[in-house]
């Protein structure tokens, strides 16, 4: 397991809970994810020309990103809600694997930890890609969503 085995999601006698930040103090914490969504060359090139009917694709999606990392606490039932200070995506177009890479930044000065809304922004802004492109590319595969970076609080510095 890992250097804490106790899953704080979870009260004595094992229902859910949110766990309480109360007490904690408030610190600089910022946490970096990344993903990637997989796709015919055709499509990639249509979003790399801006030729897709549907409009900008990455700049869509940039959006979709960042207005999803500040209403991760409505998607995720036990997550506290934070105000976010940043919050910053990168998409970016490797046209020898046929993908779009998407990497959110997400900062805050909380009692807990941003990681769910960095990745909560990563998966929306390849959600939103699959969505504006399904039409014409159903095969599409998000892969790697992951955190790369955490820092803050109690626990310090973490990287992948």
């Amino acid at each position: 397991m890992t250097d804490n085995d106790n899953l704080t999601h979870f009260n004595a006698r094992g229902e859910a809970q949110m766990v309480d930040v109360g007490a904690k103090p408030a610190t600089e914490r910022k946490a970096i994810a990344e993903g990637c969504i997989q796709m015919e060359a055709g499509t990639l090139a249509k979003i790399r020309r801006g030729r897709h009917d549907k409009g900008d694709v990455l700049a869509v999606a940039r959006v979709a990103g960042i207005m999803a990392a500040k209403r991760t606490a409505e998607l995720v039932p036990l997550c506290h809600p934070l105000r976010l200070t940043r919050i910053a995506l990168e998409l970016d177009i490797d046209a020898k694997n046929n993908r779009v890479r998407c990497t959110a930044t997400a900062a805050t000065r909380e009692r807990t930890g941003v990681e769910m809304e960095a990745l909560t922004a990563v998966q929306i802004a390849l959600l939103t890609i699959y969505d504006m492109c399904k039409a014409v590319d159903r095969g599409m595969e998000i892969t790697g969503v992951r955190l790369l970076h955490k820092s803050g609080g109690k626990s310090g510095e973490w990287n992948r």
